[in-house]
């Protein structure tokens, strides 16, 4: 009995060093990550999670509907699963980026196999789109040791409005908590899908409401939205 405490001691100390720690001073101190777009003229709308055959095609439908062009952070299992939507992507000027290719947290990934999550994610997506990939988001944003060494190609984005609208509980608070998150230089976290761990699979359709109705009120009121391969120059590699 004692043998397996110590055992287990030794793991959550192994696990604390290699992903919490990381995590924690990462994000705390912006170490390789933008939290916003200081200097924008405008709010990037990022959507996690994706592709779903029902809600990312609304989704695209209503930012078709407004003009406006978006950042998507999608699975590689499903974007191999729906080409067709990360093609309309695409074409349609949203920015796509990598968030793996199994939505599996990067605390219980080793350095080999995290590797093979943003190579897989990145080869599926340059497969369909024709385009270099540019963009990062850990699942969770979630970092290990090995994290940003091994994302070190990409620019990896975070966020400064994230709203719990994975859940549905959380629909009637959304619009007026991305109301209150509107600045320029904001980057706002959304999900198009509903189908990763602790999220309700119904999410993504209150959001959907929830985005329109802020949509029309902020173009109204002559807010600019953007997508990060504009927000971001290209030469920019954070480091």
């Amino acid at each position: 009995m004692i043998y397996l405490a110590a055992a287990c001691a030794v793991i959550l100390f192994i696990m604390i060093f290699y992903s919490v720690i990381p995590t924690l001073v990462i994000r705390k101190l912006e170490m390789g990550i933008k939290k916003s777009l200081p200097g924008s003229k405008g709010i990037a709308l990022t959507f996690d999670d994706g592709p779903h055959p029902e809600y990312t095609v609304k989704l695209l439908d209503l930012l078709k509907k407004y003009k406006v062009k978006a950042s998507f952070f999608v699975v590689g299992s499903k974007a191999q699963r729906y080409p067709n939507i990360i093609k309309r992507m695409h074409a349609e000027g949203h920015t796509v980026g990598i968030h793996h290719f199994n939505h599996i947290s990067g605390w219980l990934l080793p350095p080999i196999s995290l590797k093979m999550q943003l190579d897989m994610t990145e080869k599926a997506i340059e497969r369909i789109t024709k385009s270099q990939v540019r963009f990062y988001r850990p699942p969770w944003g979630h970092f290990n040791l090995f994290t940003l060494v091994l994302s070190r190609k990409y620019s990896t984005v975070m966020w400064s409005g994230i709203f719990g609208d994975w859940k549905v509980k959380n629909h009637k608070t959304l619009l007026q908590e991305m109301r209150k998150a509107t600045k320029d230089g904001a980057i706002f976290l959304l999900h198009d899908c509903g189908e990763t761990f602790g999220a309700d699979r119904e999410a993504p359709g209150y959001m959907l409401e929830s985005l329109e109705v802020y949509l029309e009120e902020q173009i109204v009121a002559g807010v600019h939205f953007v997508t990060l391969k504009d927000a971001i120059p290209t030469q920019e590699r954070i480091l």
